[in-house]
């Protein structure tokens, strides 16, 4: 961690397992490990695989330099054998799953992680965190791509989140279909188109409004949005119009009734001739309020808050289960926490028309082949080395494929069942 790695970005009680193993020999049995979702936040009905081109490359620099093996024998936290195998540690298993932008449902399994105990028990934290995190945002941003109806999303969540939960965040998001950010950081990593406006204080700043829109068409050119709503929305409206003329790019309104003021300002631009004026909107929106704008004419949506929180499920519930050692199939049996052993293999059954309607789940074995159906899982690593991975844009239309593979009904903003069914057949 201290040289980039994220070897301690891990709870201590993986460590302890580790040593434990490594002290009565376990260490080294072959075991595969799970992740899946028991359930679906509550109102969703789906969840949306995100963060696997960001966990590839932690797992690849998962390593224990020095510094972090000195401190962890100062703290006690490990003996001289685990210490001693942490330095030369690196993955050799393999690791398999979901395709980023994969749409999943209770059961289904996510990633599969094969290798000794000792080395996939490492991984847990690591795994829990990125893909508990990504798909959360992932899944509620995508809800907010179908409520806008084509219409275009700008994430702009950057100060509502930990600094580095908001790139990751703006990359779920962009997964899932927003069209850009703001934040600067994920633009260069990811290559995310990044927008940006001006805040309330650059208008306070000037003397007057038309003096802070004259500077920042000045700077920027007409191509720029202006904000109009720091003091009189009509009254910004006709100053932005007379300087920077009928041809400005933009205006944003990021205050009051958005339903109501989207129809005014549009009629007052029209009126003033910037029929082309496109009309963005923000103020903690999210997916329900995007869909309530649905009929009025904005163009444009930005959204923060809602989405670097998951909008109102920050974490996707995926789990981490170890299914499998040395080929026998291992089963968790406590009370609403059971598992279902041994390694899985999926597919996604669809009808002759392409819509998916049911999940195949088969452990220790392959489904049953039938026209229509696809497998769901791909190699992410092999023999420890990484697999070459699609794309962000290219996981960002599987994506917007799979939206529009699934029932009609699987992509309502309401409760309900999940869009299509998961079938789980037991090892025999």
């Amino acid at each position: 961690m201290t040289k980039g790695h994220p070897a301690l970005l891990t709870d201590h009680y993986e460590l302890t397992m580790v040593s434990a193993a490594l002290k009565d020999g376990t260490a080294d049995r072959q075991s595969v490990f799970e992740v899946f979702a028991r359930r679906l936040p509550p109102g969703r009905r789906y969840g949306v695989v995100g963060g696997p081109g960001r966990l590839v490359d932690l797992i690849r620099s998962f390593r224990f330099d020095e510094e972090e093996i000195a401190h962890l024998l100062s703290r006690g936290v490990v003996d001289d054998q685990t210490a001693e195998w942490l330095a030369g540690y690196r993955f050799t298993g393999d690791i398999e799953g979901y395709a980023e932008g994969e749409l999943f449902f209770p059961g289904s399994p996510i990633l599969t992680v094969s290798g000794t105990f000792v080395e996939c028990v490492l991984l847990e934290t690591l795994i829990l965190s990125v893909l508990n995190h990504d798909s959360a945002i992932a899944a509620a941003a995508a809800r907010m791509v179908t409520a806008a109806r084509g219409r275009g999303l700008i994430e702009m969540g950057s100060r509502r989140a930990h600094e580095e939960a908001a790139v990751a965040a703006t990359r779920a998001a962009y997964l899932a279909g927003f069209s850009s950010t703001s934040n600067l950081a994920a633009g260069m990593r990811y290559g995310i188109p990044t927008a940006g406006t001006a805040a309330h204080a650059f208008t306070l700043l000037h003397d007057d409004e038309a003096a802070a829109f004259a500077a920042q068409v000045a700077a920027l050119g007409k191509s720029t949005t202006l904000l109009v709503d720091t003091y009189d929305i009509a009254q910004g409206i006709r100053t932005a119009i007379k300087v920077a003329g009928t041809d400005l790019r933009a205006i944003r309104i990021d205050s009051g009734d958005l339903s109501v003021l989207a129809g005014h300002s549009r009629e007052l631009l029209d009126s003033l001739g910037a029929t082309e004026t496109k009309i963005i909107v923000s103020g903690d929106l999210d997916e329900f309020s995007i869909a309530a704008l649905a009929a009025e004419p904005v163009d444009i949506y930005g959204a923060g808050t809602s989405v670097v929180t998951g909008s109102g499920a920050p974490t996707a519930g995926l789990v981490y289960k170890l299914v499998e050692v040395d080929g026998r199939s291992v089963v968790k049996r406590s009370e609403h926490k059971a598992t279902i052993g041994g390694r899985k293999t999926a597919v996604r059954r669809h009808k002759p028309t392409g819509t998916a309607i049911e999940e195949i789940v088969v452990s220790q074995g392959t489904p049953e082949s039938r026209t229509g159906d696809r497998l769901l899982q791909r190699p992410y690593f092999v023999g420890g080395e990484a697999a070459v991975l699609p794309s962000l844009d290219e996981s960002r239309e599987h994506l917007r494929q799979g939206l529009i593979s699934i029932p009609w009904e699987g992509l309502k903003l309401s409760a309900g069942d999940p869009a299509i069914p998961v079938t789980v057949v037991p090892a025999r």
